[in-house]
């Protein structure tokens, strides 16, 4: 059985069992979250039921690696160098409900 849930702008195809990173979500290690599915399916058979429900387990919070922001404009000696580090949170896919 699959599920398409949505976290942080974005939808994720998940099976049970599945451990994937999603953008930080407001919870403690080892806490559950419970996340809405758009759909779920079995097979060839796909339902579209907003009752539905995903239940996760938050494995772990972490930043992912920095990536560096350079601007500058050509000839005129302006330089602006940024670095940036995105929030993460690991969760491991429980249940669908």
């Amino acid at each position: 059985m699959f599920a398409i849930i949505e976290t942080g702008g974005k939808q994720y195809r998940v099976n049970i069992g599945d451990v994937l990173d999603v953008e930080r979500l407001n919870a403690e290690e080892g806490s559950t979250v419970e996340l809405k599915a758009l759909l779920t399916g079995e097979g060839a058979e796909i339902v579209a039921d907003a009752t539905k429900k995903v239940v996760a387990t938050v494995v772990k919070q972490f930043k992912a690696k920095k990536v560096v922001v350079f601007k500058y404009k050509a000839k005129k000696n302006v330089r602006k160098k940024q670095g940036h580090r995105q929030q993460y949170t690991r969760i491991k896919i429980d249940s669908i409900v």
